[in-house]
């Protein structure tokens, strides 16, 4: 201890008359999880919910519960025990806020055959005859698509907004995140270069 802070030490005890003269200098991370009267959320929420079609019949409070929980936990499960609601009332909310999870992806068929047949409109029955797998299979995967699709017109705000306020983990261990490019890449497949040098 150099002179002037065994000075400043003996300053701070007579003035606080305490010995002490360190505190822990860590404080825990500010997380929106737990903090309900936050706002930021629910404006994200309602303006998703202003300008693209959500199928949930969840108030708008609820389906803020549904995507606080999502960050919390590892299941639609988990989050439906929690608020007393079908784990698929639950799933069809976070999707409607463009929330997928890595294990939303994971199908036995060609998954970019259908996600092409799902642009196109093609209906599910005949996508499930073009990738060979049963329909209720296909339209539950089928919503999966629709919420990147969506989540991809809108730029991917919204979902990274929600998980800007509400993950402290970074984003891409909490969400399947690897479709923003796939618009352009298969908007490429299709240009002819015709490059003379």
């Amino acid at each position: 201890m150099d002179e002037k802070t065994a000075e400043l030490r003996d300053i701070f005890v007579e003035t606080t008359g305490e010995q002490e003269v360190t505190a822990a200098q860590s404080a825990d991370r500010g997380s929106l999880l737990d903090d309900p009267d936050d706002d930021r959320v629910r404006e994200v929420l309602s303006r998703l919910r202003e300008e693209t079609a959500v199928a949930t019949a969840l108030s708008l409070a609820e389906h803020e519960r549904v995507v606080r929980l999502f960050f919390r936990t590892d299941s639609d499960a988990e989050i439906a025990a929690e608020l007393d609601l079908a784990p698929e009332v639950v799933r069809q909310a976070r999707l409607d806020a463009h929330l997928v999870r890595e294990t939303d992806r994971q199908v036995s068929f060609d998954r970019e055959r259908l996600r092409r047949l799902v642009a196109e409109g093609v209906s599910a029955t005949d996508a499930a005859r073009a990738v060979d797998a049963d329909e209720a299979t296909v339209t539950r995967h089928t919503a999966v698509i629709e919420a990147e699709l969506a989540s991809r017109r809108h730029n991917h705000r919204f979902r990274d907004e929600l998980a800007q306020l509400l993950s402290d983990a970074p984003l891409s261990e909490r969400l399947a995140t690897d479709t923003r490019d796939d618009g352009l890449e298969e908007a490429a497949e299709d240009i002819e270069t015709n490059v003379k040098l």
